[in-house]
């Protein structure tokens, strides 16, 4: 997921404010003990969901796909006085990890962790969120998309993230063949593009954040 040059890269992440002590721990223990660890926001996309928190000061986020909580916890510092996240994963083998590293944060109060299917639990869910942030199995992105449209606030945001499939759905040829995550992207992409409720910007960093902004 190396888009930019390493010097651009580089440069990018020499100029933006750096990591907390938290994050840094939790993104080098991480890359250490957990498998997969490409799935971590880290520093840079990090950086955007906080600033992006921070622009538009929820009270209620949700994130589907809590992965290690790096994102949940970066998300979580835009919150108001009162706000809270609610971040959702169905892999109960990183509990413990990713509890460990929310319970030493001071924003710990503010973060509710639930384990489990987010297509159950979503329809459970009271609240009017400001934010959701879509970060888990590309299969359902649709679907998660369509669970919580009804529970976003107009003029509030869904983020999702991993659009771009390292470049794959900007690389199709005629005659190559799609693999099923790719065309699910593809229609993904097209569906958030061609939503009349929405106005969408797909923004190229890391792997892609299709942000769109419910207009009715």
């Amino acid at each position: 997921m190396d888009f930019l040059p390493q010097n651009i890269n580089d440069y990018s992440e020499n100029h933006t404010s750096p990591e907390s002590y938290l994050l840094a721990r939790l993104n080098r223990e991480t890359h250490v003990k957990i498998l997969q660890s490409r799935m971590l926001s880290g520093h840079i996309q990090g950086r955007v969901l906080s600033m992006f928190s921070h622009m538009m000061r929820p009270e209620n986020i949700l994130e589907i796909g809590t992965y290690t909580g790096y994102s949940a916890l970066c998300l979580a510092e835009g919150l108001t006085e009162n706000g809270k996240i609610i971040t959702i994963d169905v892999n109960e083998e990183l509990e413990d990890f990713t509890r460990k590293f929310f319970n030493e944060s001071p924003l710990a109060n503010k973060i509710d962790y639930r384990i489990g299917d987010a297509g159950e639990i979503i329809p459970t869910l009271t609240e009017t969120f400001d934010m959701v942030f879509i970060d888990a199995d590309k299969m359902n992105y649709h679907k998660y998309y369509d669970l919580v449209f009804d529970k976003v606030k107009i003029g509030g945001y869904i983020i999702s993230d991993n659009v771009l499939w390292s470049g794959k759905v900007a690389d199709i040829q005629e005659g190559k063949k799609i693999d099923k995550d790719t065309q699910n992207l593809l229609n993904f992409n097209k569906m958030c593009h061609d939503d009349p409720r929405t106005e969408n910007l797909l923004m190229p960093i890391r792997d892609g954040l299709m942000i769109s902004r419910r207009l009715v």
